[in-house]
């Protein structure tokens, strides 16, 4: 059984910064691309960033130099820096991971349950 449990949402206001953690745990033979998506009410989920087990990194255009992704492949951790926050940034912020079960190549994505953001004055 294998979960992502994520961390460190909540209030903000505009221009400040939080930090997101998202830790995987169970049986994990490895973690390929893990990453983070965000949803905002009556809207579909979208890519925010992910990074790849060798450390390359994606943004979404509308995050780049103000969000950071990184993780720690010694504790399957992902983290999300989000500096100058926008109100435009409130969303439910969604932990994903690529991974292997077992030495076959197959991978399969899990979830984290989601942890609001709200960046408002």
């Amino acid at each position: 059984q294998v979960q992502l449990v994520e961390s460190g949402g909540g209030l903000v206001q505009p221009g400040g910064s939080l930090r997101l953690s998202c830790a995987a745990s169970g049986t994990i033979f490895s973690i390929n691309t893990m990453g983070w998506y965000r949803q905002a009410p009556g809207k579909q989920r979208e890519l925010v960033a992910t990074v790849a087990s060798g450390g390359s990194t994606n943004y979404a255009d509308s995050v780049k130099g103000r969000f950071t992704v990184s993780r720690d492949n010694a504790k399957n951790t992902v983290y999300l820096q989000m500096n100058t926050l926008k109100p435009e940034d409130t969303a439910v912020y969604y932990c994903n991971a690529a991974l292997r079960l077992t030495a076959s190549f197959r991978l399969y994505a899990y979830w984290g349950q989601g942890t609001q953001v709200t960046v408002s004055s």
